[in-house]
């Protein structure tokens, strides 16, 4: 058994990615009889070292084929970590008995890691729901033969090849050549900018416009018998109520009483009695 089967450490790609492409690269590679050994030690003994030797033995792959997927503008160690955790998945399940080497079993799961973390993440809306969508989105732009949009032809053999609708190949097209917009406006952006973000174009759903003026016709309305029943007070049943509901910075009953010479219970007596006659006008009118 090959005792030397690790670097005395292997750093996180987020640490350090070159420095871990080193590590992982100074991993030796397993011989087959070692390999069956680890995987027969782990998959009838739960040997848990042995699943950790499968595991380093097989980073070098998934950084390989990480790589490929330096297309989609995202991070790389985010990539390899993607994969590493469908490397550890595939260890898990891996069969000693079925006679393929871990990394022909191991590829599918780490493809599949690396394929769901780039749909979460290449767009804001996700790009590829159904299983023909997502076969278009990781091999449709490898099949274009040139820039520019496809020819009725060229979308037919691409459909033939991948085993899809013509439809769905131009529908992927379609949402490949699309690009995000921000919902809102930008924070720096002039009024002609404003005015042309998506939120701007959306209905608005909170209110009933035939609730809003109708509520906006009520107050004016109720607003005006105020105003009217006001009138119908004296000067100083009318300051009373000014001062003590209807100015910003309200006056106490005891303010008004120092100001009219009366107790501040005559002044509350006067605001019950110019409320009543109010509500009486408001009722009448």
């Amino acid at each position: 058994m090959n005792t030397a089967l690790q670097p005395a450490f292997v750093t996180a790609p987020g640490v350090s990615l070159e420095a871990y492409v080193q590590s992982v690269q100074a991993v030796p590679v397993l011989s087959a009889e070692e390999e069956k050994s680890l995987a027969e030690r782990l998959y009838f003994n739960d040997d848990v070292e042995a699943a950790r030797q499968l595991v380093l033995s097989h980073l070098r792959f998934v950084v390989h084929i990480a790589k490929s997927y330096s297309g989609y503008g995202l991070p790389q160690a985010d990539l390899i970590q993607e994969g590493n955790v469908g490397l550890m998945k595939a260890v898990k399940r891996f069969d000693p008995n079925v006679g393929v080497r871990l990394i022909s079993f191991a590829v599918h799961w780490i493809k599949a890691e690396i394929h769901e973390y780039v749909l979460r993440n290449w767009r804001i809306v996700k790009i590829a729901t159904t299983k023909a969508q997502r076969k278009l989105f990781f091999n449709l732009r490898s099949q274009k033969k040139r820039l520019g949009w496809m020819t009725t032809d060229e979308v037919n053999a691409i459909a033939q090849d991948l085993g899809v609708d013509a439809r769905d190949v131009r529908e992927m097209e379609g949402r490949l050549g699309a690009y995000d917009a921000s919902y809102d406006a930008p924070v720096d952006a002039d009024d002609d900018c404003v005015g042309q973000a998506p939120v701007f174009y959306l209905e608005d759903q909170s209110q009933d416009p035939a609730m809003v003026l109708e509520e906006m016709d009520w107050e004016s309305s109720h607003n005006q018998r105020l105003y009217q029943a006001m009138e119908v007070l004296d000067e100083r049943s009318r300051d009373i109520l000014q001062r003590r509901w209807f100015d910003d910075d309200k006056a106490t009953l005891h303010d008004l009483a120092a100001k009219y010479d009366v107790s501040a219970e005559r002044i509350r007596q006067l605001e019950k009695n110019a409320m009543k006659k109010i509500k009486a006008h408001i009722l009448e009118a």
